[in-house]
């Protein structure tokens, strides 16, 4: 009779666990080395848009720029890639943010959007300035690495800029003709600036959106703004009127004077025809002046005889016709 052994119970069981468990150990190892390997894939593509480049860094370390299309890197964040839409125009508001984009966008403004907007004006007026900055990344190297916060620093230099330029402006100015001057010097400065701490990116657009007086004095300046308009408006009345009746009366004026010298032209050259003819009369009346004489005396009976009513004819040498005349008014020739 042999005696029991429980160790070697022991060890016989767990050679056969073993022998049961060693198929599912390869399947195991099998099945972890198909998930590093998918893993590996999944990790090592990325895709690059059109308007994106890729920047891969390994360990932190910049160690290539990407450009569109699909590419592969090492695994397991090894490396890692930071698109940036280079091609992309982006937009950075002042003074207010845009909640919602749409046919009807949203706006909304806090309060450290309106105190970026409250300025001093020359006139020493406090002015709301709304505007919009539009950049481009032109270096995503020295936009990713060269400062900790590429956005913060274009705000705060966008800021600066405009505030500079504003105050060389009246109020009046900024919400009139002045606009899009400030438009132009306010872009020059942040263009410089931006070129100064060489920030990686290019400025594109400055656009002011809106200038306004706080919302305690907008009632006022309302109401100085109507003023304005009545004011303009009169003097455009003005105007009407004066363009009605000045080039009116001056038409007139002139129209009398051409008249007038017309009239002293005509009895001018009138008035030097008939000394003219008198002239030449009297030197035709010298050369013959017996003829002329009767000529002169027969043409002015020519016309006054048709202008006489009753006329009477007598012989000159006659002595004793008159008895034989009717010489009542009621007679006939």
């Amino acid at each position: 009779m042999s005696s029991y052994d429980p160790f070697e119970e022991a060890r016989a069981q767990m050679t056969e666990l073993r022998r049961r468990l060693f198929p599912l150990r390869r399947q195991l190892v099998f099945g972890l080395a198909a998930l590093a390997l998918l893993v590996g894939l999944v990790t090592s593509y990325y895709q690059i848009e059109p308007d994106e480049v890729g920047v891969v860094l390994r360990f932190g370390k910049h160690v290539d720029t990407a450009g569109p299309g699909p590419h592969f890197k090492l695994p397991f964040a090894i490396e890692s890639v930071m698109k940036l839409p280079v091609e992309r125009q982006l937009k950075m508001e002042f003074g207010f943010r845009t909640a919602r984009a749409d046919v009807r966008s949203e706006f909304t403004r806090g309060e450290s959007a309106v105190a970026e907007a409250e300025m001093l004006t020359g006139d020493l007026n406090v002015a709301i300035v709304e505007w919009i900055v539009q950049y481009k990344i032109s270096s995503p190297e020295k936009y990713l690495f060269k400062y900790r916060d590429v956005s913060a620093t274009l705000r705060l230099m966008s800021e600066a800029a405009m505030r500079s330029i504003v105050g060389d402006y009246s109020f009046d100015e900024l919400i009139t003709g002045g606009r899009e001057e400030v438009e132009t010097k306010a872009k020059a400065l942040l263009v410089e600036l931006n070129q100064l701490y060489d920030t990686g990116i290019s400025i594109q657009q400055l656009k002011l959106q809106d200038v306004n007086a706080p919302t305690p004095v907008r009632p006022a300046l309302r109401e100085v703004e109507e003023a304005k308009q009545e004011r303009e408006r009169a003097i455009n009345e003005a105007w009407s009127d004066y363009n009605k009746v000045v080039p009116s009366a001056r038409g007139k004026a002139e129209r009398e004077l051409q008249s007038a010298e017309g009239y002293a032209i005509e009895r001018k050259n009138r008035a030097t025809g008939d000394a003219e003819r008198f002239a030449a009369l009297y030197d035709e009346y010298k050369k013959n002046p017996e003829v002329n004489r009767t000529r002169l005396y027969l043409e002015a009976m020519s016309e006054v005889l048709p202008k006489a009513g009753r006329k009477i004819l007598i012989d000159g040498e006659a002595k004793s016709v008159i008895p034989l005349l009717n010489l009542s008014e009621g007679g006939k020739r």
